[in-house]
């Protein structure tokens, strides 16, 4: 499922060196997950006969979206990151308590 409004994240590089550590990963789950309340409360503000368009994936054709399935699926997006986000958060509380 892509995210609507989606930016790439700033180069940093982080994700082209290899660690042991998720920092890079656990970063990058952190911006997506901003960008993604940013989308959410967007989508959320916007007034009834508003018109939201998608971005086709890979390409600059936007097509009509309906504006309350857009909501429902970023909301979801939103849910799965911070899911993955938290995992991450326990996976690395646990590997410090051993």
């Amino acid at each position: 499922m892509e995210m609507p409004f989606r930016e790439a994240p700033p180069d940093n590089g982080a994700g082209l060196v290899p660690t042991d550590s998720m920092a890079p990963h656990k970063e990058e789950l952190s911006y997506k997950i901003k960008e993604q309340k940013v989308v959410v409360d967007e989508l959320s503000n916007l007034k009834k006969n508003r018109k939201v368009y998608r971005q086709q994936q890979n390409s600059n054709i936007f097509f009509l979206a309906d504006r309350t399935e857009m909501l429902s699926e970023s909301k979801n997006v939103l849910d799965e990151l911070k899911k993955e986000y938290q995992e991450i958060e326990n996976s690395e509380k646990n590997k410090i308590k051993k």
